[in-house]
């Protein structure tokens, strides 16, 4: 007899309490494994996108950074001009204002210009004045050429000349003689004409009181109506004609004194005359000495040559005032400071009234073209750079805006070169540091709308190839 007891049937898929794989429970719980970790479609989709969009980007960004050098260590740059005067003077005018616009030629700051006018002025006279005289000059010596030429054929002739003046003094001497006799007659007359003239100012005189008189009663007995206004009126012609007189008797007594005076004058040059012609004798024979002096000075060769070489240095003094003269109207010119370039102020440093020395900054200009852009590439980006390669620029100021340029030139050594106190690597503590070199790029045709202003930060990246 088979004591054995069977077991309690167990469920499928598990023995004795383990669940056994392949049965309904498991398969049930795979399948919905299953399907919680498989993504939708769509997200595939979009991973895919994502994926060739990154491929693609990298492919491109990588093509791009293998055949352009790229630095974000670039600026705006240009050549800006510091407008300075040439002269000390002050300031009278300022014309323009920060930030506004010049062009080259416009007078931008005017400077007191009274001393520079006189300057001139005096400059003018001066040159003036030495041409004159380098003119006078130059006709002297024409003249000394006729001197010599006159003395010579003075001197065969002075001999004669002297001997004839010497009976002419004679002569001289006796008219002389002559009229001191005259005038002395003349002196004699003008006297007597005096006395008679002043004889006659008493009367005259007389005759003015009386008529004065006269006129003072008619007036009073016309007033009291005693006597016609007519006979007053005849009274006032007579007291008038009396006056006349007594003018009349004054003016011949003056006149009577100015002919003594003039008697005596003629009298006195006639005694005059006379000692100069008996002195004139010694002095003719004195003169005969002179005129042979003058024909052995006639014969002198230096005399031509030495009025000549005066004209010539008046001449150079009047080549020297021209240029003082003209160093004065640029003076004056430089009254009126212009701009330089065309541009816009970026810096003014002075205000009027304010003195001014030769050489001091007065503004900075920047110029409206010939912007470039300065960047500042390592020494290991250089490898492959070169003159005229093509330029992306991007400018922090105008974002998503891509400008287009060329390389202009490179700079001959590194910044630290051109340093103060270039650094002087020793031996036993070199540390290698990487140098930036300047790099010039040109902007070509740079958008209106987007002006480039100096001092913007700007990214540049240079096309060098592979």
């Amino acid at each position: 007899m088979d004591t054995r007891t069977e077991a309690p049937p167990q469920p499928r898929g598990t023995v004795e309490g383990r669940t056994v794989p392949g049965g309904p429970i498991d398969t049930i719980e795979t399948e919905v494994t299953t399907k919680r970790r498989r993504p939708p479609v769509w997200v595939l989709v979009i991973g895919a996108i994502v994926v060739i969009a990154v491929l693609i980007w990298g492919i491109r960004y990588l093509a791009y950074s293998t055949t352009h050098q790229t630095t974000d260590d670039a600026r705006v740059d240009a050549d800006t001009v510091t407008v300075t005067s040439k002269i000390q003077e002050r300031i009278a005018a300022i014309l323009v204002d920060t930030n506004a616009p010049v062009t080259k030629g416009q007078v931008i700051i005017r400077l007191d210009r009274t001393d520079e006018q006189n300057a001139v002025q005096q400059a003018r006279a001066a040159l003036e004045a030495q041409r004159a005289q380098a003119r006078a000059a130059q006709e002297n010596v024409a003249l000394t050429r006729a001197q010599v030429q006159a003395q010579a054929t003075q001197g065969v002739g002075g001999v004669a000349a002297a001997q004839s003046q010497i009976a002419s003094a004679s002569a001289q001497t006796q008219a002389a003689q002559q009229q001191a006799d005259a005038a002395r007659a003349a002196i004699a007359q003008a006297e007597a004409q005096l006395k008679v003239a002043q004889s006659q100012v008493p009367s005259g005189r007389a005759a003015l009181a009386r008529a004065n008189a006269d006129l003072q009663r008619y007036t009073a007995l016309v007033r009291s109506g005693d006597v016609a206004a007519q006979q007053l009126d005849a009274q006032r012609a007579l007291q008038a004609q009396a006056q006349a007189q007594y003018q009349s008797a004054l003016d011949n007594v003056a006149a009577a004194q100015t002919a003594v005076t003039q008697a005596q004058a003629r009298y006195t040059a006639a005694i005059a005359s006379t000692s100069a012609a008996s002195a004139a004798i010694g002095a003719q024979q004195g003169q005969l000495q002179s005129a042979q002096g003058r024909l052995s000075e006639s014969d002198n060769p230096y005399r031509v040559p030495a009025t000549q070489a005066q004209a010539d240095a008046a001449f150079a003094q009047a080549g020297s005032l021209q240029a003082q003269l003209k160093t004065a109207q640029d003076r004056l010119a430089n009254a009126d400071i212009r701009a330089p370039i065309d541009g816009v102020v970026g810096a003014k440093n002075v205000e009027v009234g304010m003195a001014v020395a030769p050489g001091q900054s007065l503004m900075t200009l920047i110029p409206s073209k010939g912007i470039y852009i300065t960047a500042n590439y390592k020494e290991t980006q250089l490898g492959k750079v070169r003159v005229g390669q093509a330029v992306d620029i991007t400018i922090d100021a105008y974002k998503g805006v891509t400008f287009h340029g060329h390389v202009a030139s490179i700079a001959p050594a590194s910044q630290n070169t051109f340093s103060l106190v270039p650094a002087q690597n020793a031996t036993g503590n070199f540390v290698k540091v990487t140098q930036r070199l300047p790099v010039r790029i040109v902007v070509d045709n740079p958008p209106a709308d987007t002006p480039l202003r100096v001092g913007m930060n700007a990214v540049t990246s240079i096309a060098t190839g592979k």
